[in-house]
C-alpha cells in the first residue's frame, strides 16, 4: 500500500479517469440510469454516469429523480458488483457432437481486467466477504480469480445516504475502507477530491489534471463524511449474532413467514449473497450445456434432497437467510454476512426490513418472549 496522496479534480474532467483507465486496458463499469434504476454496466466516458440523479429509497420503495448537476448523489445501484465477479450465470463447459464426435467447446472469458468506477463503502465490504467466500480455503474459485484479479477499485464515500441505509452499524460506511486503488469525495462545490489508496492508484492520479489537494479540500471531505453518518437513521443491533442463535424457536418466524413471499428479492439483489445451482441441459443434436446459476435458499429446490425439501414452507427459509446472514456467518467465515447496504429492504414487495426484524427480536430477548 501506497502512501496516501490526494488532489481535486474539476467535476468536468472526470473522464480523464474513465479514459485513463481505459488506455491501461480496463473495461470501466460503473452505475447508470436505466429504465428508471440505477444498475452497473460499462461505459464509454464520463457522460454516461447518472450526473443529477438522486435516489429515494425505503422499505418496499425505489425511486430516482433529478435534482442539481452532481454526479454521486445516489447511494447505491439497484444491483451490486458481485456480478462482475460472480455473473448471474455462467458456462462451466459446453460439448458438441459432429461426425460421431465429442468436441469441448471453449468457455468464454471475461472482457479483459474490470475497474471499477463508484464503488460505496458497504459494497467494498461486500467484495471483501466474495473475497473470503470464493479465494479463500483449499479450493478457490478459478473463474472468480480469473475476473477479480487486477480488478481496479476507485471507491466513492459517501456524500448522502438513504433511509434505508445502515452502514455505520455495520462498520462498513460510510467512508470507505479496505483495500482499494482510488478514493473520491465530491464536495459541495462539485469538485471532486481524489486520494491515492494503493501503487497503481497513485499511478493513476499522477496522470490525470489534478490540482494540489489542500487542508480545505480535506477538511471538507471530512465534514461531508460526518454530515453523512449522522443522518443515518436505521441501525442494525449489535449483539444480533447471539440473539438470533438463541431465538431458533421462536414464534416470530411464522410471524414473519406469513409477510414473505418467498420470492427471493432480498437474495437477488443482496452483494454477498451466493447460493447457486448448476443446470445441465442438452438439445436434439447432443450437445450439452453445463452451468451455473444463481439461486436463492427461499427457493424450495434449494434445500431439496431425496425425500424432499428440508425446509419445505417460509418459515425455516427466512430463519435460514437470517440466522446465516447475520449470526453463523461469523463462524463461517469470521465476519456479518450483512455490510447494511439496505438493497434487501427496498426491494422487499411487502417491505420487510432487515433492521426492524433484528430490532423486534432483540425486544423478544430482553423482554423473554421465547
Amino acid at each position: 500500500m501506497t502512501t496516501r496522496s490526494g488532489g481535486t479534480l474539476a467535476p468536468g474532467d472526470l473522464d480523464a479517469l474513465v479514459q485513463e483507465l481505459k488506455r491501461r486496458g480496463f473495461s470501466v463499469y460503473a452505475p447508470v440510469l436505466e429504465r428508471g434504476a440505477l444498475v452497473i454496466r460499462p461505459i464509454d466516458g464520463a457522460g454516461d454516469l447518472p450526473r443529477g440523479v438522486v435516489d429515494e429509497q425505503d422499505a418496499g420503495t425505489y425511486r430516482v429523480r433529478r435534482e442539481g448537476g452532481r454526479l454521486f448523489d445516489y447511494t447505491v445501484p439497484a444491483d451490486s458488483w458481485k456480478r462482475l465477479f460472480f455473473p448471474p450465470r455462467l458456462r462451466l463447459w459446453r460439448a458438441s457432437v459432429a461426425d460421431g464426435k465429442t468436441t469441448e467447446v471453449a468457455q468464454p472469458q471475461p472482457d479483459g481486467p474490470f475497474a471499477l468506477l463508484g464503488v460505496r463503502g458497504c459494497d467494498l465490504a461486500a467484495i471483501r466477504i466474495q473475497d473470503r467466500v470464493f479465494l479463500g480455503g483449499a479450493h478457490p474459485d478459478p473463474d472468480y480469480r480469473a475476473r477479480r484479479e487486477g480488478a481496479f477499485l476507485v471507491a466513492v464515500n459517501c456524500a448522502r445516504a438513504t433511509s434505508t441505509c445502515f452502514c455505520a452499524s455495520m462498520g462498513s460506511g460510510p467512508a470507505a475502507s479496505g483495500d482499494f486503488d482510488l478514493g473520491l469525495t465530491e464536495l459541495a462545490d462539485g469538485s471532486l477530491y481524489l486520494e491515492a489508496a494503493s501503487d497503481r492508484g497513485a499511478e493513476v492520479l499522477a496522470a490525470l489534471p489534478v490540482t494540489e489537494a489542500g487542508d480545505e479540500q480535506r477538511e471538507l471531505a471530512r465534514q461531508t463524511l460526518a454530515a453523512t453518518a449522522a443522518s443515518l437513521t436505521r441501525t442494525m443491533p449489535a449483539d444480533i449474532a447471539q440473539t438470533l442463535r438463541a431465538a431458533l424457536d421462536s414464534p416470530r418466524w411464522q410471524s414473519i413467514a406469513e409477510r414473505c413471499l418467498s420470492c427471493g428479492n432480498c437474495t437477488l439483489v443482496c452483494p454477498t449473497c451466493f447460493c447457486s445451482a448448476v443446470e445441465h441441459t442438452t438439445d436434439l443434436a447432443g450437445d450439452a450445456v453445463h452451468e451455473r446459476r444463481w439461486d436463492s435458499c427461499f427457493s424450495a429446490a434449494h434445500s431439496y434432497i431425496h425425500g424432499g425439501s428440508v425446509r419445505a414452507s417460509t418459515a425455516p427459509r427466512y430463519r435460514q437467510w437470517l440466522t446465516h446472514k447475520l449470526s453463523t456467518w461469523h463462524e463461517q467465515f469470521g465476519t456479518s454476512g450483512c455490510t447494511g447496504c439496505g438493497r434487501c429492504i427496498a426491494w422487499c414487495p411487502v417491505a420487510i426490513d432487515i433492521t426492524a426484524e433484528a430490532h423486534a427480536f432483540t425486544a423478544d430477548a430482553v423482554g423473554g418472549t421465547p
